[in-house]
Order: C-alpha cells, then structure tokens, then sequence
C-alpha cells in the first residue's frame, strides 16, 4: 500500500503565540521515538518554540542554551528521556557525525540548528522550518511530518468499494472529514499545530466498518435481506466489537497506527482525558457536529439522534456522546459553537 506524508504552514504574531504553538505540538504526537529538527537562523523563535514543546511534555523549566555543552538531557511528565541538541558550533560532517551517536535514542530529540546536516534522517522525524520575516509582523513557519504514515485517497476509495460500504454512509464520512480540517484549519490561526491531512484521512476511514452496528429495523437505508455477503465476513472477523474499535484494528493490520489511534475513540463512551490528541478530539466533535452529510449544533444532532435511536441499544449513549461534545466544545473553542 503506497503512503502519503504531510506538510502544513502556520502564521504566529508573536514570542508568546510561538510558545504556544510549541506546546501544542505535543498534543499531536503519537509515537517515540521521535525527532523535532528546528531550521532557522538567530531570532527565528527556535528556542521559543522548543521551550513550548517541553512544556507541552510536562518539563515546566526553561531549556537552558546547549550551545556550549551541545546537548541536554531532560525528562517528560511520563518519565520518557528528553535530549535537545544544538548544531550552532558543528556543521556538514561533524554536525552529522555527532547526531548519528545518538541515532537509537528513545525518547524525544530535538536538533535545533538542524540546516546544519547535510545526510537526511530516516527515522521518524518532523521538521520545522521558521522564518523571522519581521519580528514586529511575526514569522512562518513550515512542519513536515514525516513520522506516520497515511493512505492514499484511492486506496481510501478502494476499501469502501471492497466493503460495499453505503453511499450514505461514505457522504457522512466525506461531510465530517471536510468540517473537522475546516475547525482545524481554525485552531491553526491561533498557533495550534493540527496534522489537517491525517485528520482529513481519519474522517474518510472512520465509519468505514458503520455496517457492523446495523441492526433489523434501525435507520440505515438498507434492506437486511440484500446485504453485502462481505458484512458478514467483516462481522465474523471482528467479533464481539462496534464499528469503531473494528476500524481501528484494520487500520492497525495496514501498518496504520496513529490513524488506527485517532479513529478508535471517534464514538466510544471514553473521558475526553482519553482522547489526548488533537485529531481525536476534531474528529469526535465534528462527527457530532454532522447529521447524515450537514453540518448542524450539537443540539439538533443529538435531538435527531433521539428520534432515529429510540429503543435502540444506542441510545443510552446520546447524553454521555452529548456531555463529551459540548465539553469539547467548550475546550477547544471556548463554547462557541463554529458554524
């Protein structure tokens, strides 16, 4: 299966707003080790930056300059290592050289300075490449995402077609995975860094099993006696679960596990403390968000819901999915419903 990366731009006003965008950055990783390559040169806000990220991982003390000592080692929250590494004095071979002796760290390393190596890492990695256009103005700053992996638009078609999944159905998930890039895109103009292509995906993929939850009499537009044989291989090798948690092991089976991680918890009555990530959090609230394939309030979602679920095992979880919505609502934009 041929993969696809991404790369995505924000705009930041300001050293705090910097900051701040380093520190969301940590609420959009999904697996170490991983490696953060800052490019830029003096005043660009690397250090800014990286100070929000270590924040975001649960390290509350300023990053002291390893310029001298060229590197640090820090811990996280969670007890996993932090290295941040600085390439100002070394460049070309010796800047390589000195960072593939730390090539089978475990944890989190940061290059800043990372212009100066000439060989291309191979391992899971994002770079980050910021500009000081004008400090008054702000600067931009470029991410290229080169940790997870993510399926193609055709290969995304091509599962739906092996599973015969409904035009209704495919319509939703296109409508949800159009309005969580649009409150992506949102959160973005505030510094907050959102993976848009893998939330995009994860819409397309995340009722790509909605069948397994069909039951005799419910609304789903189909006539039980004309389904797919292939919904009842699908049912038969995913036992025992719902839709969502099915997907999410697909998705795994493909080698595609930060989406695996995204989808799984798009429906199931967890906290929201568990869906830690941003892309968890858009996609579970845009899902709330749209009815059939239209973008409507929680309130005429869930009042749709009631209507279409009522008397089905369903619909005891319309007021917790509810409560989660509306809190997410209010987290990720302080209880302002976007249109």
């Amino acid at each position: 299966m041929k993969t696809t990366y991404e790369n995505t731009g924000i705009w930041l006003r300001d050293a705090k707003n910097t900051h701040f965008c380093g520190k969301s950055l940590a609420d959009t990783l999904y697996e170490t080790p991983i490696t953060i390559l800052l490019i830029g040169e003096l005043g660009s806000g690397k250090t800014t930056f990286l100070n929000g990220f270590s924040e975001g991982l649960g390290i509350l003390k300023d990053l002291p300059s390893p310029t001298f000592a060229l590197e640090h080692h820090h811990e996280t929250a969670h007890g996993d290592p932090f290295l941040h590494i600085d390439l100002y004095r070394l460049s070309g071979t010796e800047a390589d050289a000195f960072v593939e002796q730390t090539s089978d760290f475990k944890g989190y390393r940061c290059i800043e300075w990372a212009q100066h190596l000439t060989k291309i890492l191979s391992d899971p990695h994002i770079t980050i490449s910021m500009e000081d256009a004008n400090r008054r103005r702000g600067h931009h700053m470029e991410f290229s995402f080169h940790d997870i992996p993510l399926p193609s638009t055709a290969q995304i078609l091509e599962w739906r077609n092996e599973v015969k999944l409904p035009e209704h159905i495919s319509a939703h998930c296109d409508a949800v995975a159009d309005f969580a890039v649009q409150l992506g895109e949102r959160l973005m103009e505030e510094g907050v860094v959102v993976r848009l292509e893998a939330l995009k995906k994860s819409g397309q993929v995340h009722d790509l099993f909605r069948f397994i939850d069909f039951s005799p009499g419910a609304s789903h537009e189909n006539d039980e006696t004309k389904e797919p044989i292939v919904w009842d291989h699908i049912r038969n090798r995913y036992k025992g679960l719902r839709h969502e948690k099915a997907c999410a092991e697909f998705l795994l089976d493909q080698g595609l596990n930060a989406l695996s991680e995204i989808v799984e918890v798009h429906g199931l009555r967890l906290p929201p403390s568990e869906r830690r990530t941003i892309e968890q959090k858009l996609l579970y609230y845009a899902d709330k968000r749209v009815n059939l394939d239209t973008v409507v309030s929680l309130d005429e979602r869930f009042a749709d819901f009631a209507k279409r679920y009522k008397g089905s095992p369903y619909s005891g979880d319309a007021d917790v999915w509810y409560t989660q919505a509306k809190e997410l609502e209010q987290e990720l934009f302080q209880g302002i419903p976007p249109a």
